[in-house]
Formats: structure tokens, sequence, C-alpha cells
């Protein structure tokens, strides 16, 4: 086990890569010149970087000093700074990073080594939000609350490249004051410079040592060096447990692994549709073949857009674990006696990524598809993502159709009329978070309660949808207790025509090398510091015939 995760380790300290964009979110500043906080201000969001540690080989003389005054440096920021500061402003509106930021940095004409700089910046400003506020508090002798969010930003991408980054002291504060005099004011500048020539007065170790407290228990610890609200670290805790990947004696220190595991740039994943394109045609273009999934690939650098697959819908930017649950359905031995050609159902399919991949599979099955999703706008995603596919079904004499309805209302409008369905059920995505830099800061405790009714209502109205010895997979993006092993028990109690499989040998079927990371079953978690995914569970059910 240590030795797979070794392996990951290397994966987490490369670039950051970029997605394709499909809207632009907007952006607010209302910052008074002064750096308080004004009427208009909007509170910040958060998420993503490099594990809060400089890399290695960024040491620097700490305590340098600008030989500037504020009022002689530069007037405005440089493009990459000022396309972070946007991103971060829109996220404090509702925006997301891994939409927004492609495109500002299309806007800017930002590529290379520019358009790297802009997306660590951003998205480990707003990862470590939560080590960079406590530290900006001590430095600015003030609470948050009462500094501008437009200039909390600012200080954060400057404490960012002082902390986190191997900018230079004097270029971190200069740079950051040019910036916070375009977009904040000349009054915002100076505090801005001396929050930042305090805050390079120590290293990120010592600032650690200072915003922890030594009478802290572990997880509270682990939460803050690693930026999690403690509701959340906690809750990855008793997932840990939970789920078999842990013991007592072990979860302190898995518990850090998953939370610097989050912390890390992700690779960019691709899935090559079976069918439509081959791992060995997208590494001709620079790809290289994932070592576990056999329909992923590993972007290590570059646009994904880029790459003419990916244009024309034969490939798609697609997480490595989302592949395996996909992969995992269509594998899955069905018990039932010939009735023709099977019917599958992707219960919830927007924005239509694992719909993509079960498309091509099944059509290689031989199988007709409905992509059901709720919202209009999602289920037309879903049917851009489904073109190419669907016109090789059309002229294989196969369905495939999207649809726009309730998923809870399936298993009363169509009972047992599928031989595989896919509830990938709404949650809170705390597996992604490394990928969604803004959703730690966002989600709330609450929030389990209205997605746990929801998440139950959808289960079982697949069910009831399912066919006599038809299967379904029961996926989430994330290894919440309260999303995962509680509903699909709660939902099961209920019923006595549902066979609860074990998913470990069909997901060791799919993939290579997972055997014996998969935990103690029946269902199958996988984590970002063990498999190198996000944090997907499944649970396989299959209706007794």
């Amino acid at each position: 086990m240590r030795g797979f995760r070794g392996r990951h380790a290397a994966h987490a300290r490369r670039p950051l890569g970029f997605w394709p964009v499909s809207e632009q979110r907007g952006r607010g500043d209302g910052s008074r010149a002064d750096g308080r906080r004004g009427d208009r201000d909007r509170s910040g969001g958060g998420g993503r970087g490099r594990g809060g540690r400089p890399p290695e080989g960024s040491a620097r003389p700490h305590g340098q000093r600008s030989a500037q005054r504020p009022s002689q440096r530069g007037r405005t920021g440089d493009p990459a700074r000022l396309a972070a500061y946007t991103v971060m402003r829109s996220i404090a509106s509702g925006g997301y990073a891994n939409l927004d930021l492609p495109k500002e940095l299309r806007q800017r004409r930002l590529s290379g080594r520019d358009a790297a700089f802009a997306t660590e910046l951003t998205y480990g400003a707003t990862r470590l939000r939560g080590i960079y506020d406590r530290i900006i508090e001590i430095a600015a002798d003030r609470p948050i609350a009462r500094i501008d969010g437009g200039v909390l930003d600012t200080l954060r991408l400057g404490a960012h490249q002082l902390l986190g980054m191997r900018v230079p002291p004097h270029a971190a504060a200069d740079t950051s004051v040019a910036l916070a005099r375009q977009v904040n004011g000349a009054g915002a500048a100076g505090l801005v410079n001396a929050v930042l020539r305090r805050i390079s007065e120590a290293d990120l170790e010592e600032w650690l040592t200072r915003i922890v407290s030594a009478d802290a228990d572990a997880t509270t610890k682990a939460a803050i060096q690693h930026s999690h609200p403690e509701w959340i670290a906690k809750a990855l805790r008793q997932a840990l447990l939970g789920h078999g990947a842990s013991t007592p004696a072990t979860v302190d220190a898995d518990l850090a692994a998953v939370l610097a595991a989050d912390n890390a740039a992700a690779e960019v994943n691709l899935v090559a549709r079976p069918g439509l394109v081959t791992v060995e045609e997208l590494a001709v273009d620079g790809a290289t073949a994932h070592p576990h999934v056999p329909t992923a690939a590993l972007l290590p650098s570059g646009e994904p857009g880029q790459l003419a697959a990916v244009r024309d819908g034969r490939a798609a930017v697609q997480d490595a674990g989302s592949q395996v649950v996909a992969l995992t359905l269509a594998a899955a031995p069905l018990v039932r006696a010939a009735r023709g050609r099977e019917r599958w159902l992707d219960l919830c399919a927007g924005p239509g990524g694992k719909a993509g991949l079960l498309a091509a599979l099944a059509i290689e099955q031989r199988a007709d598809l409905v992509a059901n999703e709720v919202q209009p706008h999602r289920a037309e995603l879903v049917a851009a993502t489904l073109r190419v596919a669907s016109e090789r079904a059309e002229g294989a004499g196969l369905t495939l159709e999207v649809r726009t309805g309730d998923g809870r209302d399936y298993g009363v409008d169509e009972p047992a009329a599928y031989d595989r369905i896919l509830i990938d059920a709404p949650c809170t995505g705390l597996g992604a978070l490394r990928r969604r830099p803004e959703a730690r800061w966002r989600r709330q405790p609450s929030d389990l309660a209205a997605l746990g009714s929801l998440q139950r209502e959808l289960l079982a109205s697949a069910l009831d949808a399912l066919a006599p010895g038809g299967v379904a997979v029961y996926a989430t993006c994330s290894p919440h207790l309260a999303e995962t092993t509680f509903v699909v028990g709660d939902v099961l109690k209920k019923r006595s025509d549902i066979e609860h499989l074990d998913a470990r040998p069909v997901v060791e079927e799919v993939t290579c090398g997972w055997g014996g990371t998969l935990g103690a079953g029946p269902d199958v978690q996988m984590w970002p510091h063990v498999h190198g995914t996000d944090g997907m569970f499944l649970a396989l059910l299959r209706k007794q015939g």
C-alpha cells in the first residue's frame, strides 16, 4: 500500500492543467481606498494549492525588503497576477475557478509559463485560504472581517507568492502593491505593502507554529495545517475509518495524507471513449497511458482543447476514478432471461462525463442508453457530449436518448424497464476538493440533510426502474459516510429484492494494479492519496430475478 501511494506522490508536484470553459462568471469588487471592507463586498471562495509548502529548491532569504517606497512602485499589476485577481473576485461572487480561469487566460492571451503562474497563483491562494487568512490577521493586526474583500484577495495572492511559490520576497511585495494600486486604490496599496512585509519576516513553517495551538487535537491541527474547514477534516477522518481505509492507529497519518492530496495539483486525466479513439492515438498528441485505468490517459502539460480528439468529442477531460464508475456498471454481470438487447439508464447524467463513456460502452455491447438530466441547460451539455456517439449509434441501429426529467419519477413511470442503471447522485463533492478549489469554503454541514434525502429518493426510484437480474451502481464524488454507506444501507433496509454485491472483483477486472487497495468491501471507495483519483464511492446492487 505504501509503495502504491508513493507512486502518486510524485504526480502531486506536477503543474496544474487547464479545463475547457463553458461560461464566464461575473466579477465584483466593492473596494474602498483604505482597504477596509465596503458595503458592496462579497465574501471569498476557496480551495486548492501545492500542499502549503514551498517547492523543493525554493529557499530564499527571509526578511528581504523592497528598496522602493509604495509611491515609487509600478502603478499596474502584470497580466498574470491581474488574471488571478479577477478570478478570485469572480469566485467571491459565486464563480468557479475551473470555468473562469481558462477564459480569463484566453482573454488576456496568456500561455506557457505565464498561464501556469496565473493558474498556480489562483488555485494556491484559494486552496490555502484557511492558512493565509490566519496569517493575514496577525500581520494586519485586525480580523479579516475588517478588511475589504478585494484587498483581502490581493493579500492572499501576495501571501501565496511569499509562502507557497518561488517568487522572491521583493518581487512578491512590489507586484502585489502594484496590483493593489490598480484594483484596490492607493490607500489599500500601503496596507498591502505593510502586511506583506511583515509576512515575509517568517517562512511557512514558522507561521504554522504561530497559528496552530499546541493544545489542539490531531484533527484540528491537521485541518489548520492543510487549510480545510474543521468539519470536513472530521468527516474525512470518520470516512477513512468507516470505509476501512484506516485503523485507529493509522488514521491520523492517513488523514494528513488525504488533506495534503486535496492541496496538490491534480493531473489532467483524459478519457479515450472506446470505439471513437484509443489511448494510443491520444499519445501521439502528447498524452500518456494511465497506469491503472485502460480508458484513461494523462496529459502532463498543455491545454486539452488543443487535442483534435477532445475538440471533436471522441475524448474528453474526465477523472480516472469517474471512468472506473462507468466501466464497473458496464462490466457487472447480469442475471436475467434473454429478452432482446439491454437498456441502460444514466439517471443523473449532467454535465455528461460518465454518460459519454457509457454511450461508447453501450455501443460496443449493443445496448440502448437513456441519459436523463433534471436541469435543461445541463441536459444540453449531455446532448453535446453524446453527439459523436449518437451518430455512431444511429448507424448501428441503436438508440442514445437524452431526456430532461426528474430522476425520482423513473421508478413509477418506467418500472423494471432498465438492465443497467447509474445513479451518480448529487453530493457535496468532498472527494474532488483538489479540482474545485472553492468548494471546501462553500460547503456547510447543513448541506448534508437536503442532499441525503435526495440521494435516498433517487436510489429508491432507480431500484424500482431496474429490471429483475439487472444491476445498478450508486456513486458519489464524496467519501462522507452520510452520502455513501448510510444512504445505501437505509434504502436497502426497506427492500428484500436487492442484493448488495461485492464491487471489488468488478473494479479489479476493469482496472490494473489496484488489487489489495480497495478496502474491505462490499463497496469501493477510491482515495486521492492512494489511487491518484478523486474520492469516488461506488456501491454495486442487483435486483433479484
